[in-house]
């Protein structure tokens, strides 16, 4: 397995500097999800400074842009990371796309399919392997003159990541996808027994080997040597875990494991604007089943020994905000990174 840093698109000096740091450390990539910046501009910046790492968004939205936009920056950082780029897709959810980005989002499984197909049809036509034709329901591509065609380059053949959670988007995912951009709301169980056997689902019904497509993690961890150090980890996972198991669509996670009426609870506390309350309502029992608590010491280990065979990556999701406030553990995750992937 290789272990990633999830980061928020910044000024692109700070991302340069960021990437900087952790290749120094020995982190294997940086996953840059797309929430106030776009993560493009930070992936070429941080690349540049840091060229040994691998990047990936994750995840970009897909609708607001047209496939062959997607394709066109995916194909430009694929060459100039010498092959170090692989593209997350995820739909959002209705009120920001309609409302933020007022883009279309009716039928967003089969669209985001489609998207999918769109982009590697595109990555098709660059490669010069095909005319590009796409034909379907939400998205048409026909033209590609030859002065509006990338340059060939070394590194075209990009995998293309979605984000999955419910059986039908993780189904298409076994079909279409190189990868999944697992929710950070999840427990092993729900892996085991859910996504992985919706995934083989998909796989199996175009021939594919679901073994080939990779499942990249992120994990809430909480990390020190003392109840101190592991405070602010802490308040940041039961925040995140509050926050996102507040939504019903995802209630299975926690009634799956015994929780039963816990999403429900949180959506209350949150529309009451009760935060307290919603970290309250995540107890120590809910805490191991959505996150890893550890000593620096013993990190390594624990996430080896709950994602082994089961993650091709990690994406640590509160390493950044540590980081910044405490920038000698760089140097700690580095050297987690290491032992996760000698595994």
């Amino acid at each position: 397995m290789e272990l990633d840093l999830m980061v928020s698109p910044s000024r692109w000096d700070e991302a340069a500097d960021f990437a900087r740091s952790a290749q120094a450390a020995g982190i294997s990539g940086l996953v840059f999800v797309e929430t106030a910046h776009t993560p493009w501009m930070s992936i070429a910046a941080a690349s540049m400074a840091a060229p040994e790492l691998s990047f990936a968004t994750g995840i970009a939205v897909a609708f607001p842009r047209s496939p062959m936009m997607a394709a066109s920056m995916a194909w430009e950082l694929a060459d100039n990371t010498n092959g170090k780029f692989r593209l997350g897709l995820g739909s959002q959810v209705k009120a920001h796309i309609e409302r933020r980005y007022s883009a279309e989002f009716d039928s967003p499984g089969p669209r985001l399919r489609e998207y999918v197909e769109a982009v590697q049809a595109c990555f098709r036509a660059f490669r010069g392997e095909e005319r590009l034709s796409y034909e379907g329901k939400f998205y048409n591509l026909s033209l590609l003159p030859a002065q509006w065609t990338p340059a060939k380059h070394a590194h075209g053949d990009i995998k293309v990541d979605v984000s999955a959670v419910g059986p039908w988007m993780s189904r298409m995912a076994g079909e279409v996808a190189d990868g999944v951009h697992v929710h950070p709301l999840h427990s092993i169980r729900s892996l085991q027994e859910v996504l992985i056997p919706r995934l083989e689902e998909g796989a199996a019904k175009v021939g594919r080997d679901a073994s080939e497509i990779d499942l990249i993690v992120p994990v809430f961890s909480v990390v020190g040597d003392s109840a101190d150090e592991q405070a602010a980890s802490l308040d940041f996972a039961k925040q995140q875990i509050g926050f996102y198991g507040s939504t019903r669509n995802y209630a299975f996670q926690f009634e799956m494991l015994g929780f039963d009426g816990l999403s429900a609870q949180l959506n209350e506390k949150l529309k009451a604007g009760d935060v307290e309350g919603m970290m309250d309502l995540i107890t120590p029992e809910v805490m191991q089943h959505f996150s890893v608590t550890a000593s620096w010491s013993d990190l390594a280990d624990k996430l080896v020994d709950r994602y082994a065979g089961i993650a091709s990556r990690l994406v640590m999701y509160s390493a950044q905000p540590d980081i910044k406030a405490n920038p000698q553990n760089m140097s700690k995750w580095g050297a987690t990174a290491k032992q996760v992937r000698e595994g």
